[in-house]
């Protein structure tokens, strides 16, 4: 049996606590989110995108690194997640480990 990371745990912390969006229109109907997860497969518009709600909610924007965001959630064709929960998407960010790596940290 394959051990999760940290970072897995907390975001299945995210998706039984329903403190989640998936998606760039769902996003866009929002108020508030804590934390912007881009797949690392995703367009380079829906990125530009990503990077626009980060700044537009003033919080971090993650990208998966070596797996797809959809592994993560278990959604297909997720590329775009925003945590909506502030302990959570903190805790997420603590324990980011080799799973994902900071938009700002890549370009």
């Amino acid at each position: 049996m394959e051990r999760k990371t940290k970072a897995e745990t907390f975001i299945g912390f995210i998706l039984r606590a329903k403190k989640y969006r998936v998606g760039l229109n769902s996003i866009a109907s929002i108020k508030r989110a804590n934390l912007i997860i881009v797949c690392r497969s995703a367009a380079e518009n829906t990125i530009n995108e990503g990077v626009s709600f980060a700044k537009k909610f003033h919080c971090p924007l993650i990208k998966t690194k070596e797996r797809l965001l959809e592994d993560f959630i278990n959604r297909p064709n997720a590329k775009v997640m925003a945590v909506t929960d502030k302990a959570l998407a903190k805790a997420l960010l603590d324990n980011i480990e080799n799973d994902f790596v900071s938009v700002e940290q890549e370009r």
